[in-house]
């Protein structure tokens, strides 16, 4: 493939994610760098518990980041149709998401081993505990 083509392609996907995404700011960069340690972190807990990697599992957490973002795609394009060019909508989901993946890696680092302030550990209960709250169905 010649100099040419691989230039082209490079524009035209980084233009396409430049549409979809906006404007590329650090919040965007430290929440994809949030997904990345998750799965990564995950990975490594599994490992180290011995129940090993699972292609199912690892493709429906795969699955779940790729919606994350589809998300957050729509709510870029939410902010465009509706307030003209603001990031109230899509700073919000990213604040949302990024509060869930910190989670999940402060979980899997405690599934490492790694030490970790009990307070924290408190503060993630509670949020579990909230979140399994909303799941149950109420009579």
């Amino acid at each position: 493939m010649n100099t040419f083509a691989v230039n082209s392609i490079s524009a035209l996907a980084g233009s396409l994610i430049a549409y979809a995404f906006g404007s590329w700011d650090t919040l965007l960069w430290f929440f994809l760098f949030t997904i990345a340690v998750d799965y990564v972190t995950g990975i490594l807990a599994s490992l180290k518990e011995g129940t090993g990697l699972k292609s199912d599992v690892g493709f429906w957490g795969l699955a779940r980041k790729a919606l994350m973002l589809v998300v957050i795609i729509m709510a870029h394009q939410m902010d465009m149709l509706l307030s003209g060019g603001s990031d109230v909508i899509k700073t919000g989901a990213i604040y949302f998401y990024l509060s869930n993946e910190l989670i999940s890696i402060t979980e899997n680092y405690g599934r490492l081993g790694l030490p970790m302030p009990g307070k924290l550990r408190r503060m993630i209960a509670v949020l579990r505990d909230k979140d399994n709250e909303n799941d149950t169905p109420k009579r």
